[in-house]
């Protein structure tokens, strides 16, 4: 089993900035990718950002430039160093991650539960 937590989200001004990390927890021998997705009320889930285990990335254009997405591959970890955040980056942000569980190469694919980011003033 392999257990994804959020944590990070506030809320914050806009303007402001901030980093949300996820931690993956268990029986995990590397990392394939991590990402963050975003689902504002009444919108579908989107990507926001996604990274490999060996630093490739890409982002939602709504976000290019602002936001930031980083990986530990020793800690499995990711972050999301968000910037000049605008009210519509308003969502619950959910990292997701597909990791090896062994040295095979069996998988893991699961989500964490979500953290709630609202930008306001």
């Amino acid at each position: 089993q392999v257990q994804l937590v959020e944590s990070g989200g506030g809320l914050v001004q806009p303007g402001g900035s901030l980093r949300l990390s996820c931690a993956a927890s268990g029986r995990i021998t590397s990392m394939n990718f991590m990402a963050w997705y975003r689902q504002a009320p009444g919108l579908e889930r989107e990507l926001v950002a996604e990274i490999t285990g060996g630093g490739s990335s890409r982002y939602s254009d709504s976000v290019k430039g602002r936001f930031t997405i980083s990986r530990d591959n020793a800690k499995n970890t990711a972050d999301l160093q968000m910037n000049s955040l605008k009210p519509e980056d308003t969502a619950v942000y959910y990292c997701n991650a597909e990791m090896r569980i062994d040295w095979v190469g069996s998988t893991w694919h699961g989500w964490g539960q979500g953290t709630q980011v609202t930008v306001s003033s």
